[in-house]
This record gives C-alpha cells, sequence and structure tokens, in this order.
C-alpha cells in the first residue's frame, strides 16, 4: 500500500479499454458531476494522471440504504469508478477481509495515505453512554470517526442518518445519535437522502477527483448544484398546484389524472433535492411521479415533521403559496371574478355599440328626411 496507484486512465487500459471509451467515460463522469461541458478537459486531465485516492467508508447507525442505493445504480460510473477505478480500501458491507485483517487495512490507510484519502460515513454516530450502542472491533464509533477525520484529505456524510441524525435521533433520541458535521473538527461535505440518488453520490466524488476539492456547499453543507432548488420548483405537477388541482383522497379521480399531491403530505414545497431532475433507478422516475408525495427525506428534521400524510399549514414561497386549502379558493375566486370583469367589460362594450347603431340608424333617418322634402 505505499506504492503510487494507477491513474484511472491506466487502469482502463490495463483493462483493455480504448481511448475512445476513456474520453466517453470522462464525458459521462463530467455530466454526472454537473460539470459543464467546458470542463471535460480538467475531467480528462486528473483521471489520466491523477493516482486513484484511497477511499475509507464507514458504516454506523444506519440501515444500509445508501450503500444499497449506491451499487443499485444503473449508471456505469458507479461500478467502473467507485467499485473499481477507486481504491475503496475499508468498507465493512462490501469488502472480503474481516475481523483484525478488516482493521488492519483501515489503520494501513489512516498510516500510509495521511492527507490523501477520502473519508465517506454513512449512518449517525451514538454519544450516550460513551458510545456503546455502535461498536466495531471493541471501539466505539465517535472514536472509529475520530481518527479516521483527523488525516482525510475529504470526508463525506452519505445519507440523512450522517448528515443530520435522521430516525435514529427522532424524539426522544434514547441513544443521542449526532451528525457527522457535529463530531469532527473540519468540514463535511452533507449529501442527504434516505437515501440519496445514487448519481448525486458519484457526482460528488467525482467533483472531488477531477478538482481536488468540494463543490460549492449550500449553508447546510449541501452541494449547491444539487440541492439547490425545492422539488417543488421543479415538480412536473407544480402547474396543478398553481391552479389549484389538488388530489384529496389516493383512489379520488384526481389521483388518476395526476393533479398535485400537496394535500396528501407532500413536503416537495420545502425539500431541496434533485428527485424531479435527476430521479431514481437510472433516470426512470421518482416518488411523486410514482404516485406518492415527497415526505423530504433530505431536509433536517424531516422525521419529527409531523405525519407524513398530512400537509403543512403553509410555507414560504411566491404569494400565491399560501396554503392548499385556500390556493384552491382563490384561484376560484380569481376565475369567478375574470369571468365576471369579462361579462361586465362584454355588456358595456355591447351597450357601447348598440348606442352607436343606434345613434347612427337615427341620424341616417334624419338625412333620409331631409332628402325626401
Amino acid at each position: 500500500m505505499t506504492g503510487r496507484s494507477p491513474s484511472i486512465w491506466q487502469s482502463m487500459r490495463a483493462k483493455g479499454y480504448s481511448r475512445r471509451d476513456f474520453i466517453q467515460f470522462c464525458t459521462v463522469a463530467a455530466v454526472t458531476a454537473g460539470l459543464e461541458s467546458s470542463a471535460l478537459g480538467k475531467v480528462v486531465e486528473a483521471f489520466e494522471t491523477k493516482s486513484r485516492p484511497p477511499v475509507v467508508w464507514l458504516h454506523f447507525q444506519e440501515c444500509t440504504c445508501c450503500s444499497e442505493s449506491f451499487i443499485r445504480s444503473s449508471h456505469p460510473i458507479v461500478a467502473d469508478i467507485l467499485l473499481d477505478y477507486l481504491s475503496l480500501d475499508y468498507t465493512e458491507t462490501l469488502q472480503a477481509a474481516a475481523g483484525h485483517q478488516a482493521e488492519k487495512c483501515l489503520q494501513d490507510t489512516i498510516k500510509n495515505y495521511p492527507g490523501k484519502y477520502i473519508l465517506l460515513v454513512e449512518g449517525s454516530v451514538p454519544m450516550k453512554d460513551d458510545g456503546i450502542y455502535c461498536m466495531i472491533g471493541g471501539r466505539s464509533s465517535e472514536d472509529i470517526l475520530r481518527e479516521a477525520a483527523k488525516d482525510a484529505a475529504a470526508v463525506i456524510a452519505w445519507g440523512s442518518c450522517a448528515s443530520n441524525g435522521c430516525i435514529q435521533s427522532a424524539k426522544p433520541n434514547p441513544t443521542n445519535a449526532t451528525p457527522i458535521h457535529k463530531i469532527i473538527g473540519k468540514p463535511v461535505i452533507n449529501v442527504p437522502g434516505c437515501p440519496p440518488i445514487a448519481d448525486v453520490m458519484t457526482g460528488v466524488v467525482t467533483h472531488l477527483l477531477v478538482f481536488g476539492m468540494a463543490p460549492q456547499l449550500d449553508s447546510q453543507g449541501r452541494p449547491k448544484e444539487f440541492y439547490g432548488r425545492r422539488v417543488h420548483d421543479t415538480c412536473y405537477r407544480r402547474p396543478y398546484y398553481d391552479a389549484g388541482l389538488f388530489v384529496e383522497t389516493w383512489d379520488d379521480e384526481a389521483a388518476r389524472k395526476g393533479y398535485c399531491l400537496y394535500k396528501m403530505g407532500c413536503r416537495g414545497p420545502v425539500t431541496y433535492n434533485a428527485c424531479s431532475v435527476t430521479k431514481w433507478n437510472g433516470g426512470v422516475s421518482y416518488p411523486i411521479q410514482s404516485g406518492h408525495g415527497c415526505i423530504g427525506c433530505s431536509e433536517n428534521g424531516f422525521w419529527d415533521n409531523g405525519p407524513f400524510y398530512q400537509h403543512l399549514a403553509s410555507f414560504p414561497g411566491f404569494g400565491i403559496e399560501s396554503t392548499a386549502d385556500t390556493i384552491g379558493t382563490v384561484a376560484g375566486i380569481a376565475t369567478a371574478a375574470g369571468v365576471t370583469l369579462h361579462a361586465i367589460t362584454t355588456n358595456i362594450r355591447k351597450r357601447k355599440l348598440i348606442k352607436d347603431e343606434v345613434a347612427e340608424s337615427v341620424e341616417t333617418g334624419k338625412k333620409a328626411e331631409g332628402g325626401d322634402k
């Protein structure tokens, strides 16, 4: 583990891939990371020259849904970069080693590659009772995390558990489940979601590989490229929302017509994620498209934010966005007012035309009488 690792291009060439395959691969990587076409040259250069960075993937209090999402992506970048061309040196879920051999892999990576390895963390860390609720090899999660994070080149928190505590931290939070950024004293790239979208995960790692630095983050440490817009803003059902057309029950005619799911508890208006753009399962669909409202799984505290099937009373946004209960009424009133105004205007116009026609007839009659005389 002390020698220089081959670059991604060297690894691909050794497996029989052509230069054309490599360029296509770089293009896919750039698109996945949300990079502009002008950045393709940087991607090619990075994958040609930079050694594969070692990766340590830790698992704490979680259900492993982030890993499940990641390895089931249909996108080639997942299988070809992360599970093959990166040096995935330690991960409890995917590694073949076990016991002391596995722990040696972790220690060797930390010791031999200080400031070079990428640390991926899945799951929250229990801080209560000296961390006895999640122990690995006789050590607490907190102890392992602090040691691994100390010399990491970058730290990525996969999923809502690692990013904000998620279900484990739901009231009354019996284990004092704590997100990663509240434990270590260095920046953390939060990639929330339960789980996050696989292509978003690979896009973040690709950005690190190409630029050697974190992408632009929002106030919650989330990459703006993927968490810069609300699900509501790009939802294909948004026109129904604006028109005041809502699903009232799961089996009503409105549900069959694909009307807005806000009244059924959809949290799309307050959730920042790429679901409605990047989508899931190879870009096939996302929860709202499948007929279920967004539960806001990428937002902090979504688990304690009331029943999933009860819509929020109100939320910030454009003037029309007050409550679903009043939007339909307002839209109806506006429509009625518009119809009324149109009718009044039409009647006024007609009256004027009639009046003009009558005046014209009278004038014509007077002229006719003058001619007869």
